[in-house]
C-alpha cells in the first residue's frame, strides 16, 4: 500500500484566497462577473468558476465594456486601468494583493524621486508578468524592467539603482541579480560606482515555503506538485522539489497523473503553489487512493 500525504503547508496563498472569495460573492449575489485577465493562474479553478458566471475579460475588451462590474486579481493593475473603468462607469472589485498594493505605492513614491536623486528604479520580474506590468505602469513607465543578466546592460551606469523583485521571484535570483548590477556600476566606474539600493519585496508567504518544501520533498519516494502552468510561484516552488527529489512531476489535476510513474514508490507527497486551494490537493489524493486500492 502506498501512503500518500498532502503537504500541510500547501494551499491558496491570502492574495488568492480574498480574490476568490470577493468573486464567489458576488457570482452568488449577480450571477455574472467580468475578471480582467485570469482570476488565479490555475486553469481548473478558473473553469470551475466560470460554471458560477465568471468572463475573463482582456483589456482591449475592458476599453468597450460600459456600465459593469469588473474584478481586478491579486496581481494588481496599472493607473491606466482604473482611469478607463472610470470613463466606461465600470465598478472595480479591486482585489488587488496587499502586499502588491504596497509595492505599487512604493515605486511610484520612489519614482517621484528619482530626477532629484539621480537614481532609477529597476524592476527584478518575468516579462509581460500581469504584476510586473502593472508595477511599471505605477512608475508611469520610468521604470526599467530585467528578467536576465543579460538585461543589465540597460541599466543607467551614472545613476543609483533601486531595485525592486516582482513578489514571486526566487530570493537566491533577486540576490544574485543585485550582485550583478553592483559589479557592473563598478566596472563602469571602479572609483566612484553608483550605490544599488535593495528593496527585498519576494512574498514571504512563497519564500518561507522553500526550506519546509525541501524536506517535505525530499521525504516522499515521489511527490506530485499540483498548480496551473502558466504560474510563476508555482514554477519556483516546483523546481525547489526537483532539485531534491528528481522524482518530482508538475501536474494541473489528477488527468495528468501517469499510473507508470509508481513503479517501486512506497511514499507520496502532495504540494501545490499558492494558486492552487487544498480541494485540488485532496482531490489527487482521493484519486491516488482508488488508484491503488
Amino acid at each position: 500500500m502506498i501512503k500518500i500525504v498532502i503537504d500541510d503547508t500547501a494551499g491558496y496563498c491570502f492574495g488568492v484566497r480574498n480574490a476568490i472569495k470577493q468573486s464567489e460573492a458576488i457570482l452568488e449575489e449577480d450571477e455574472y462577473l467580468y475578471s480582467l485577465g485570469h482570476i488565479v493562474h490555475n486553469e481548473t479553478e478558473v473553469n470551475r468558476l466560470k460554471t458560477k458566471g465568471l468572463e475573463v475579460i482582456d483589456h482591449e475588451q475592458l476599453k468597450t465594456l460600459k456600465n459593469s462590474k469588473v474584478l481586478i486579481r491579486a496581481h494588481g493593475e496599472p493607473p491606466s486601468t482604473y482611469e478607463t473603468a472610470y470613463k466606461n462607469n465600470i465598478v472595480l472589485i479591486d482585489a488587488t494583493c496587499p502586499i502588491v498594493k504596497h509595492l505599487q505605492k512604493n515605486i511610484s513614491e520612489r519614482t517621484a524621486l528619482n530626477e532629484e536623486t539621480n537614481s532609477q528604479v529597476v524592476i527584478y520580474g518575468k516579462k509581460d508578468h500581469p504584476e510586473v506590468i502593472g508595477l511599471v505602469g505605477h512608475a508611469e513607465g520610468n521604470a526599467l524592467m530585467i528578467a536576465t543578466s543579460e538585461d543589465i546592460k540597460n541599466i543607467n551606469p551614472g545613476k543609483d539603482v533601486h531595485l525592486y523583485a516582482q513578489t514571486t521571484m526566487n530570493p537566491e535570483d533577486f540576490t544574485r541579480i543585485a550582485k550583478e548590477i553592483r559589479a557592473y556600476l563598478t566596472e563602469y566606474d571602479p572609483v566612484n560606482s553608483r550605490q544599488v539600493f535593495e528593496h527585498n519585496t519576494i512574498c514571504r508567504q512563497v519564500s518561507n515555503r522553500v526550506e519546509g518544501l525541501k524536506i517535505f520533498a525530499s521525504s516522499h519516494d515521489l511527490l506530485l506538485f499540483v498548480s496551473g502552468r502558466q504560474s510563476s510561484n508555482g514554477k519556483f516552488l516546483f523546481s525547489i522539489c526537483k532539485e531534491v527529489n528528481p522524482k518530482s512531476y508538475h501536474i494541473e489535476n489528477k488527468d495528468d497523473i501517469n499510473k507508470n510513474w509508481f513503479e517501486n514508490i512506497k511514499s507520496v507527497g502532495i504540494s501545490g503553489a499558492t494558486s492552487t486551494p487544498t480541494r485540488q490537493l485532496s482531490e489527487v489524493a482521493d484519486f491516488l487512493k482508488i488508484l491503488f486500492l
